[in-house]
């Protein structure tokens, strides 16, 4: 199939979609793609804490200072303020007057703000603890009822350049340009070549890289391996926020335990009872951000000999609602898992959360390559630092979706027709080969160890130059065996994260400076 749309978003969460209806909205044709079977599947879907949101007597400029002492001043002064100054207001004018998102209340019917770590405020408006559920699911409500297309369980292949991709020699000699995309059926496994005069990367992050993670398994940095390869330029990609919390449990995995619940008193605590966290921050102690108080869990484990630390909130909550409506994802699992959090302090472990670097992108977030823009996750405005505030990535995600589209909208220019003709349709191996997918198992589980063991809370120069060469092996057993494999969506994530591993590696090796989320021993 040929199709050609004024603009492909590559994603379904709180980015993807906000552009999209914007877009679309505009009078553009827009098509969003997921890999995913259902829309919902999405980073967005697990957040749990909230958002920024604007508040009375609250100010950008508390903000940005809160913004920059969590990103050691690393952050890109402009995106820092551009964030600070226009995105808490646009949670009202969006999610709430047009979307219709009824954020959780007080007793007195007033919004509930809540608090999280290294916030001089509390400014974050939630929904419970389902957050990002509600406002995923609000989302696609509002996105069908406005007739975006989706293109649901389909994987991005490749990103379509005129320099690479088109049959005219002449192209060569023409600035790089995106012109689509070619995107594999998952169901039938037909490659289908989607033209577009935009396209926009929104497609997440990179937990999956990792043994320990919050993010869900689809989250293997498609976006940012399609554009490296395209040419994009990338960066701060050695800066991997890990949460401090997440579930330790045999049987329950990659299950978030929200920083608000430090918010709201909860404390850290050893398996003898202690709180450990003024002797790693003394100021900040339970509320220091989170790559600190992810090295303190790390290290305590470490002295200890344990596998977990411990977050007691049964013992200090003080809230209005009862902790188990309060928190109810989270009451709930627990106590699937045995763990009753209203009684018993919850087992928990750091784990890789977002990513802070990614594929370079302005103000519009547009990128290095003409008619390609990034947003969420998956781009690096340098919003973040050295280390993301909690809470930002919602907002981020919202504000650089109207960005982008406005910049789109206003500067919109379609690509001739006869350009689109001198793209060939995807080219399948003369020689196709099935393969067990044990192999595909084996392959992800090396390069998570790999990346758990020597690019993650700590890191060694040494270490990572293991690192580096074992994913180099890695590499080329796979690109050689991703060139006569019989196309899938697994086996296309598994060449993404082989190659967003190396650049993390690489980033790491580089930068020598040990500064937040980089923290080399």
């Amino acid at each position: 199939m040929r199709k050609k749309f004024d603009v492909i978003v590559i994603g379904s969460g709180i980015s993807g979609l906000s552009a999209a209806i914007h877009l679309q909205e505009s009078g553009l044709t827009v098509a969003v793609i997921t890999k995913e079977k259902e829309i919902s599947e999405t980073n967005t879907n697990y957040a749990q804490g909230g958002i920024i949101a604007w508040k009375k007597g609250d100010s950008s400029e508390k903000l940005k200072k809160d913004i920059f002492t969590a990103g050691c001043n690393y952050n890109n002064i402009e995106a820092v303020n551009l964030f600070a100054e226009k995105g808490p207001e646009l949670v009202f004018d969006f999610f709430i007057d047009k979307i219709g998102i009824d954020f959780s209340t007080t007793t007195e019917g007033k919004l509930d703000y809540t608090e999280e770590a290294a916030h001089s405020n509390r400014r974050i408006l939630h929904f419970a603890d389902h957050t990002g559920d509600k406002i995923e699911s609000s989302l696609i409500e509002y996105s069908q009822k406005i007739g975006i297309e989706f293109y649901c369980d389909h994987t991005a292949i490749d990103l379509i350049t005129n320099e690479h991709h088109s049959e005219d020699i002449q192209e060569l000699y023409n600035d790089r340009e995106v012109m689509g995309v070619y995107v594999l059926n998952n169901e039938t496994g037909d490659v289908n070549t989607l033209f577009s005069d935009k396209v926009i990367l929104a497609s997440g992050g990179i937990g999956n890289l990792y043994q320990h993670t919050t993010n869900p398994s689809l989250a293997s940095g498609d976006g940012m391996s399609m554009a490296y390869r395209a040419g994009a330029e990338i960066i701060n990609a050695e800066f991997i926020q890990f949460h401090p919390t997440s579930f330790f449990h045999k049987d329950i995995k990659r299950f978030l335990i929200s920083e608000s619940l430090r918010g709201e008193g909860a404390k850290l605590i050893n398996l003898e009872g202690e709180n450990f966290m003024e002797c790693y921050a003394p100021e900040l102690k339970d509320l220091a951000p989170r790559d600190v108080v992810a090295r303190a869990i790390y290290a305590e484990m470490g002295r200890t000999g344990s596998e977990y630390m411990l977050l007691d909130i049964a013992s200090h909550y003080q809230g209005e609602i009862p902790l188990k409506n309060r928190f109810s994802k989270i009451y709930e699992t627990c106590l699937s898992g045995g763990i009753d959090i209203t009684k018993q302090p919850i087992p928990i472990v750091p784990a890789a959360h977002y990513f802070c670097g990614g594929v370079k992108a302005d103000l519009a977030g547009r990128t290095s390559i003409n008619n390609l823009y990034a947003i969420g996750e998956v781009s690096c405005t340098g919003l973040h630092g050295a280390n993301r505030l909690a809470s930002t990535s919602l907002l981020e995600g919202l504000l650089w979706a109207k960005l982008s589209a406005d910049d789109i909208t206003k500067h919109h220019s379609s690509i001739r027709d006869s350009r689109f003709d001198t793209i060939p349709d995807w080219k399948k191996p003369d020689q196709v080969d099935d393969f067990d997918p044990l192999l595909l198992v084996q392959d992800w589980k090396a390069i998570q160890m790999t990346m758990w063991n020597y690019a993650g809370i700590i890191r060694t120069k040494k270490g990572l130059e293991r690192a580096k060469s074992d994913l180099e092996y890695y590499s080329h057993r796979i690109f050689k065996f991703y060139e006569k494999a019989r196309l899938d969506r697994e086996m296309i994530s598994l060449r993404n994260a082989v190659v967003n591993a190396s650049i993390i590696v690489r980033s790491a090796l580089q930068n020598s400076n040990s500064i937040g989320c980089h923290f080399v021993k």
